[in-house]
C-alpha cells in the first residue's frame, strides 16, 4: 500500500517547501517518527518482543558476524537501577521495556577458545566499530519494528555514561558492553512533542564531493525551522 502526500515530509523538515511524492507505509511510518519520553502503563507480550528481535536480527550485520547481543529489561527494580545509571532519566522506570543493545565480542571469543584458536582480532579497533555498528542497526531495525507496533521509543546512549556500572546490572561478560538503550512503552498523548524537524536535506546530501557552502547554508535554514518547533511545543 502507498500514499502519496508530502505531509509527512512537511513535518520531518519544518517546512512546505517539499514535493509531493509517493510514500510506501514503511517510508511514512519513518517519517513519523519521534522520541517519545512519556508513557503510559503497559506491558509488552513475548510475541511482541520476538518479533521486534526478529526484525533487529534481520539488519545488515558485517561479515555474518552479528557480534551483538540485546538485554531485554522488563524488572522494575532493575529500570530504576538502570534509569539512575543513565543520567535519572525517568521514562526508563515507567517503559514497558527497556532494550539494551550490546556490543559483543565475548561469543565469538567463547567460540574460538571451544575450538582451541585465539581470537587476537576482537582487540583491534576495527572490531570494536565493527560490533557497536552492526548493535546499531540491528537497534534502528527494532525501532521501526516497535512502532509499526504502536510502540513509542527512544533511544538512551547515556547507558554509557557509567559503562562498569550498567555491565554489572546486567551481568555482561567481558568484551561486551553496552552501546545504546531503547526504552519502548506506549505514548503518552498528553506529551507535547511533535516530529522534530531534521537538517533539510542540501545540509547533508552531496553529489560527488563535499558541498561545504550548501552545508553551511543548509545549516542557517535549518537553525529557524527548529526554533519554531521549539516555540510551538514551549521546549
Amino acid at each position: 500500500m502507498t500514499t502519496t502526500t508530502s505531509t509527512a515530509l512537511d513535518r520531518r523538515y519544518g517546512t512546505t517547501d517539499v514535493p509531493e511524492v509517493t510514500l510506501t507505509d514503511t517510508i511514512a511510518g519513518q517519517l513519523a517518527h519521534r522520541s517519545v519520553r512519556r508513557f503510559l502503563p503497559a506491558s509488552v507480550s513475548e510475541g511482541e518482543i520476538a518479533a521486534i528481535v526478529a526484525a533487529a536480527q534481520s539488519a545488515a550485520t558485517s561479515s555474518n558476524q552479528q557480534s551483538w547481543s540485546v538485554i531485554v529489561v522488563e524488572d522494575r527494580e532493575r529500570l530504576a537501577q538502570l534509569a539512575h545509571l543513565a543520567g535519572d532519566q525517568a521514562f526508563i522506570s515507567d517503559a514497558a521495556a527497556f532494550f539494551v543493545w550490546v556490543a559483543d565480542l565475548n561469543r565469538a571469543a567463547t567460540i574460538a577458545h571451544r575450538a582451541g584458536h585465539e581470537l587476537g582480532g576482537a582487540d583491534y579497533l576495527e572490531s570494536t566499530l565493527v560490533a557497536s555498528i552492526d548493535a546499531a542497526l540491528a537497534a534502528q531495525n527494532a525501532v521501526v519494528a516497535a512502532e509499526s507496533l504502536g510502540w513509542g521509543t527512544v533511544y538512551v546512549g547515556a547507558v554509557r555514561n557509567n559503562p562498569v556500572e550498567i555491565a554489572a546490572a546486567l551481568g555482561l561478560p567481558p568484551r561486551a558492553f553496552a552501546v545504546v538503550g531503547l526504552a519502548i512503552g506506549r505514548p503518552d498523548p498528553d506529551e507535547q512533542a511533535g516530529v522534530k524537524p531534521r537538517l533539510p536535506q542540501s545540509a547533508v546530501v552531496h553529489r560527488e564531493q563535499y558541498d561545504t557552502a550548501a552545508s553551511a547554508e543548509g545549516v542557517d535554514v535549518y537553525g529557524a525551522r527548529l526554533s519554531d518547533y521549539y516555540d510551538a511545543y514551549g521546549i
